[in-house]
């Protein structure tokens, strides 16, 4: 079957319903490897492409840009920018001091805004970015399970607006976006765009798995009534949802083997809930990771679904995923176990 695509917001564009992850390109995958996966995403529809300045993942200042680099490199040789709707992101606050000129935490003010949108075009070897998003808010918020100093300094939205507004008027990004956002985030940026004729926030790429469903509460609602569009990342829990960890496992080359950054799905209630997922995916002959990225696509407040493959195979198979019928016996199995251990890797 083909690819299905869906408009982005307001914005008019039909982006596919599975958007080409690239955040491992540079560490576990090489300028081949992405080159390989971003011909086969074309070749079976993919038109809609996400990387971030700070990857590849995990963040290092010695594989900072390396992502955008080798996206850069593959639009130079292969010329389908046209093809494509490439997403990036500037970085939020926090230790990671090398993404900034000046040395200091990255933030989402005219300066850093600025020098972000230019590096990334320079590395990406395009002359504009499509959809450009802010990675974690500029604020003190709770984030990633931690708690935020509360004395941490923060950039209005009108500020950051300001300095986006900027960058869209001089043709170098066309939409922006917000990623790992709140209710009063999307609210907020919505509302300083209406009041001072801003641009205004297409999407949100927030986490949204059968393990974490938080978007569901506040998110759901104000992103239907505003349209805005959900860009879900980690839609298979940083792989744990394919079933490669259960029982203490740590497969050869696997994100947990190799950096151990993944504690969030390791609460006994994840694991847990883990266990039920697959097993409930194998009762019905189905991959446990293709039932978990075919429920993500099924909710109706989904406009993509981000894959974040490490080889060629698991691609195929991830976008396989989408042709998958979630039958209404293998969704009443999904709310059977979310009802049992409810949002369990918040």
């Amino acid at each position: 079957m083909a690819v299905k695509y869906t408009e982005l917001g307001t914005t008019g564009w039909k982006v596919s319903r599975a958007c080409l992850g690239t955040m491992t390109w540079g560490s576990q995958n090489s300028e081949a490897e992405g080159h390989a996966q971003l011909d086969y995403a074309l070749e079976r529809g993919i038109n809609f492409i996400d990387t971030a300045e700070m990857y590849s993942s995990p963040p290092r200042a010695e594989t900072y840009g390396a992502t955008e680099t080798i996206i850069g490199t593959w639009l130079k040789d292969r010329g389908d920018r046209d093809k494509i709707y490439l997403a990036s992101k500037i970085a939020g606050p926090g230790t990671m001091t090398w993404m900034s000129s000046d040395g200091a935490s990255r933030r989402h003010n005219t300066k850093h805004i600025t020098e972000a949108v230019e590096g990334s075009l320079k590395r990406l070897q395009t002359d504009y970015i499509d959809l450009y998003q802010l990675h974690w808010p500029d604020r003190p918020v709770v984030l990633f399970g931690r708690k935020p100093d509360p004395a941490q300094p923060e950039t209005p939205p009108e500020e950051a607006l300001r300095a986006l507004d900027d960058m869209v008027k001089e043709g170098k990004i066309r939409e922006i976006g917000v990623s790992n956002e709140t209710p009063w985030g999307v609210m907020s940026f919505l509302h300083e765009a209406a009041a001072h004729d801003l641009p205004r926030v297409q999407s949100i790429q927030n986490a949204y798995s059968l393990l974490v469903r938080n978007f569901e509460f506040g998110l759901e609602e104000v992103c239907h009534r505003e349209k805005v569009g959900l860009l879900a990342y980690s839609p298979l829990a940083q792989g744990y949802l394919t079933g490669k960890y259960r029982g203490g496992a740590l497969p050869e080359g696997a994100r947990k083997t190799l950096y151990d950054r993944m504690q969030r799905y390791e609460s006994e209630g994840a694991q847990e809930a883990i266990d039920a997922y697959v097993k409930l995916a194998e009762e019905y002959g189905i991959d446990p990771a293709q039932l978990a990225l075919k429920f993500v696509d099924s909710r109706p407040f989904t406009t993509s679904t981000i894959l974040g493959a490490t080889s060629l195979d698991q691609l195929k198979a991830d976008i396989d995923a989408f042709d998958l019928d979630l039958t209404e016996e293998l969704a009443k199995g999904i709310s059977q176990i979310h009802r049992w251990r409810p949002n369990p890797a918040r």
